[in-house]
């Protein structure tokens, strides 16, 4: 069984920046990729990042392209996720979460990731 664990949410003023953290556990966290989502209020989870597992390679939304980057430390066994000029329309809770495969592409898909965290919020106000 794998546990994910975010950290680093909160609440920021627009423009600010936020670093989200997740801390995994449970399997050989250097074997796989690994992802970030976000789900607001009335809206599906969202893609936002993946980053496969050696950290060569990164995919980003879109629209999130920019501001958002994803980076991993294989030895600490965590994956981050760096916000910069925060918008409010980037509140969310934030999920990390693990694939079984080593590298997910440009799948945006949730159902090609098999672990999710709790989440951490992330509140931007205007």
């Amino acid at each position: 069984q794998v546990q994910l664990v975010e950290s680093g949410g909160g609440l920021v003023q627009a423009g600010g920046s936020l670093r989200l953290s997740c801390a995994a556990s449970g399997r050989t966290f250097s074997n796989y990729a690994m992802g970030w989502f976000r789900q607001a209020p009335g809206k599906e989870r969202e893609f936002a990042a993946t980053i496969n597992w050696s950290g060569a390679r990164t995919y980003y939304a879109d629209s999130l392209k920019g501001r958002f980057t994803i980076s991993r430390d294989n030895v600490k066994n965590t994956v981050d996720l760096q916000i910069n000029s925060l918008k409010p329309e980037d509140t969310a809770l934030y999920y990390c979460a693990a694939s079984v495969y080593s590298d997910n592409g440009s799948n945006t898909r949730p159902g090609a990731y098999a672990y999710w965290g709790q989440g951490t919020q992330v509140t931007v106000s205007s």
